[in-house]
């Protein structure tokens, strides 16, 4: 018995049973909108096409299309509108620069990776390799590599345990012992898979602190990580009972001083490690002020001096 074919009238056209009018359109050279643009904008890929065209960045003949499977002819007035924040590289204070790295000072709400394939909000990325990430509400020095080459040579070193870093947290509350070392392994909270908890079964995490100041509610703390995992400081702490001061996470509910800037107060103040070459260095990110005023407004003005010094 012979196959039917599913589209019969195409059939007859493709065999020249039908006769096509001359001003019939033909849909076979139509296009994909989001084909069309893959072509035309190289540096995107098709995801990142389809969130543009979904985000209502793109135009057809003066008209917004919205649908990535919108089909288009080469007679077409196609226009993609590119968001200002997707060419303008985010302008941060450069600590450190050579031909082999950049080392910045990442202010609080910038966010070190983009979210996804498309993410109109500017990001460390466009400054080149990512090598290690500070949390978007974190603040302090970070590396970047300007070639792969590099970043595989400093990623090794943070895998390793051989980069040292050092950060400044105000905690609500003041722990129980002024220095002790936090050795509680972490995993992804299931429920909240964007969080994470302690987990005897999740993966390594330690933490070294150090009680600098401190007043009834408030302390001001120095850490070193031992470890680098996703939100490790602040689950840490938060475990201990003294959760990071405006935390919106892990942070506890209490009512945030008035006068006090709204921020996550955990500060990335010390990076060391080596760059290529064999050379050690260590770089600092100085306290930004918001920091400093909360220190002397929560803790003590000489809080904030023997920071600094």
């Amino acid at each position: 018995m012979a196959k039917k074919f599913s589209k019969p009238n195409l059939s007859r056209i493709i065999n020249g049973d039908i006769p096509i009018a001359a001003d019939t359109p033909i849909t076979v050279d139509k296009k994909r909108l989001d084909h069309t643009l893959v072509e035309q904008y190289a540096q995107y890929n098709r995801s990142t096409i389809q969130k543009f065209i979904k985000n209502g960045q793109v135009t057809v003949n003066q008209k917004i299309i919205t649908k990535p499977n919108y089909l288009t002819s080469k007679q077409d007035q196609i226009e993609l509108k590119i968001l200002e924040a997707e060419n303008n590289p985010p302008k941060i204070p450069i600590i450190y620069s050579d031909d082999k790295v950049i080392v910045v000072n990442k202010p609080t709400g910038l966010l070190t990776v983009s979210k996804g394939n498309f993410n109109p909000e500017p990001t460390l990325e466009s400054l080149g390799y990512i090598v290690h990430r500070l949390d978007r509400d974190t603040s302090g020095v970070i590396i970047i590599a300007k070639d792969e080459a590099t970043r595989t040579y400093l990623q090794k070193q943070f895998q390793d345990r051989r980069a040292h870093k050092i950060y400044y947290a105000i905690t609500t509350g003041v722990p129980k012992l002024d220095q002790a070392i936090i050795d509680i392994p972490l995993a992804r909270n299931l429920k909240h898979p964007t969080t994470f908890q302690p987990d005897p079964t999740g993966r390594a995490a330690i933490t070294e602190y150090k009680v600098l100041a401190n007043s009834e509610h408030f302390a001001l703390l120095m850490l070193k990580p031992k470890t680098g995992r996703t939100h490790q400081l602040r689950v840490h702490l938060k475990h201990i009972g003294t959760p990071i001061l405006g935390d919106p996470i892990y942070g506890a509910p209490i009512k945030f001083p008035s006068n006090i800037n709204r921020r996550l107060y955990l500060h990335a103040a010390q990076l060391e490690i080596t760059l290529p070459g064999g050379i050690r260095r260590t770089f600092e990110a100085p306290i930004p002020d918001d920091f400093s005023y909360a220190i002397a407004n929560l803790i003590s003005t000489q809080a904030v001096q023997n920071v600094l010094q």
